[in-house]
């Protein structure tokens, strides 16, 4: 027998014999917002400040109208020419993502335009489970995220999304906060040093 045996062997011989279940955990969340409105305005000032931006389409404006908008100045290269990738059924992409693609083929994706499962007031973040994925890789290999967020799942902050039903039910999930960025170069923040480089958040109703 090994140490590491009879170290655990007398962790558990010496185990109190009672019944002591795990305390109940608060949410932490009395003070924010309870109407719709003002949590989504929480969220969008939240990831605004980690560098993201968000994109509440206009009255009459579709998504592919909102889409070029936002990337209009972020982009470097006609919009025609972009290499689109999109999980999301409202925005046709001209890239293909399929579950058994080499996560190293979608290097030459210029936009991904993926569904969030939800939002978190709190951080300004959006999730995402295999099921928004397809290919994990998509969310860090494109040149640009382009998000697609249902103002009512906006949830308050990390303790409520933890407690969701599909947080808890899959087998990958996944915050983005933000493009990727670093400022460990000479103290100088820099946007898309080892992923995205843009991320925007567009408001759009599920199954809209």
């Amino acid at each position: 027998m090994s140490a590491r045996d009879d170290i655990l062997g007398a962790i558990r011989a010496g185990k109190p014999a009672m019944n002591a279940p795990a305390p109940a955990v608060p949410s932490y969340d009395d003070g924010y917002p309870q109407d719709r409105g003002a949590l989504t305005a929480l969220f969008a000032e939240r990831l605004t400040t980690m560098g993201g931006t968000w994109q509440a389409p206009t009255d009459g404006q579709n998504l592919d109208d909102a889409l070029q908008e936002a990337l209009a100045d972020k982009l470097g290269k006609p919009f025609a020419d972009a290499v689109i990738a999109s999980n999301a059924s409202e925005v046709a992409g001209n890239r293909g993502i399929n579950e058994n693609d080499d996560p190293t083929t979608l290097h030459d994706v210029d936009i991904a335009v993926l569904r969030a499962t939800f939002g978190v007031a709190e951080t300004g973040s959006v999730a995402f489970t295999e099921k928004e994925l397809t290919v994990n890789a998509v969310a860090y290999l494109a040149q640009h995220l382009v998000v697609l967020l249902d103002p009512a799942e906006i949830v308050t902050n990390l303790h409520r999304a933890y407690q969701r039903d599909d947080f808890a039910g899959a087998r990958y999930t996944v915050f983005h906060t933000g493009p990727s960025a670093t400022a460990d170069i000479e103290g100088v923040l820099v946007r898309g040093a080892q992923g995205v480089r843009s991320l925007t958040v567009i408001a759009a109703t599920a199954n809209a």
